[in-house]
């Protein structure tokens, strides 16, 4: 399996529009959360072991920062119409955040125009924004890796949620989220991609 960093977009960008569809049917859109303080956007998917890796850990840490306000929600970029992906389908998406205990919306990108607009590359990709959706942090969730012998910890992540929501600088030092490359439809991976 190749590994794909993610793009490392530009602190200070601001956070992309978007409204997609959970796997019910149910839309939800960027203003959905305008209230909240910072809003963390993953892309994720089903089948990725390197989502995998981290899945049984993300559930309990995006309930911690939800209390706290912080506005989660994740993307599904990848192609399930190929037969390779079709772990996940809408259908296994719903079936795996109940099982997870996903809290957050857990959202279909069915065209891959939201994963483009954020430059997302990987699974997990992480995103995450200030109170004006300006982009403050992007990369890993932690260190750990499959079959690293690293702990899953979401340390890496959960500093730079902590500082923004005590008013402090995020750290500038953030290192790439690693994973499985998006899995794009034939012949329209973006410019930035590979």
């Amino acid at each position: 399996m190749a590994l794909t960093p993610s793009t490392m977009a530009p602190l200070g960008s601001k956070a992309p529009d978007f409204s997609l569809q959970d796997p019910d049917g149910k839309v939800v859109s960027l203003a959905d959360f305008q209230d909240a303080p910072a809003l963390l956007v993953m892309f994720i998917c089903n089948h990725c072991p390197y989502v995998i890796h981290i899945r049984d850990a993300l559930a309990p840490f995006a309930r911690k920062y939800q209390k706290k306000g912080v506005a989660i929600v994740g993307i599904n970029s990848n192609d399930f119409t190929q037969a390779q992906y079709k772990e996940d389908r809408p259908e296994r998406m719903k079936e795996v955040a109940a099982r997870a205990g996903f809290t957050f919306p857990y959202l279909i990108d069915r065209t891959q125009e939201v994963a483009k607009a954020y430059t997302a590359a990987c699974t997990p990709d992480f995103f995450l924004y200030d109170r004006n959706r300006t982009l403050v942090y992007r990369g890993q969730f932690d260190d750990s890796r499959p079959e690293s012998g690293v702990p899953v910890s979401g340390k890496s992540l959960a500093q730079a949620i902590d500082a923004l929501l005590a008013g402090k600088s995020v750290p500038q030092d953030q290192r790439p989220s690693m994973g499985c490359n998006i899995k794009w439809k034939p012949g329209e991976a973006p410019p930035y991609f590979g």
